[in-house]
């Protein structure tokens, strides 16, 4: 999946950084880098689903980010540091790619 940007709405900014302690900079890296990407649920609006980031940050961090495509951008929604079993799934992914 090809993206070329990045739609940062405050609310969500807030969300990640004071509930899960994640920085938008670590969603970029993410996002940019190689996650391992899956569609999670169709959207409402033809075009925008909601997609799953399994990635790791330049700092060693795994997340997980939860983001809604429109066109060629992402529009994060929440992230979090993943689960034991979700690390596992992003390594076994990883492995295969």
């Amino acid at each position: 999946m090809i993206l070329d940007e990045i739609i940062w709405k405050e609310q969500f900014i807030d969300k990640l950084e004071i509930k899960h302690g994640v920085y938008t900079d670590e969603v970029e890296e993410v996002i940019f880098g190689k996650a391992h990407v899956r569609r999670a649920q169709k959207g409402r609006i033809k075009g925008e689903d909601l997609y799953v980031a399994y990635g790791k940050t330049f700092s060693g961090r795994f997340l997980v980010v939860f983001f809604i495509r429109k066109a060629k951008a992402a529009l994060p929604i929440s992230a979090r540091d993943m689960t034991d079993s979700e690390r596992k799934y992003y390594e076994r992914q990883a492995e295969a790619d």
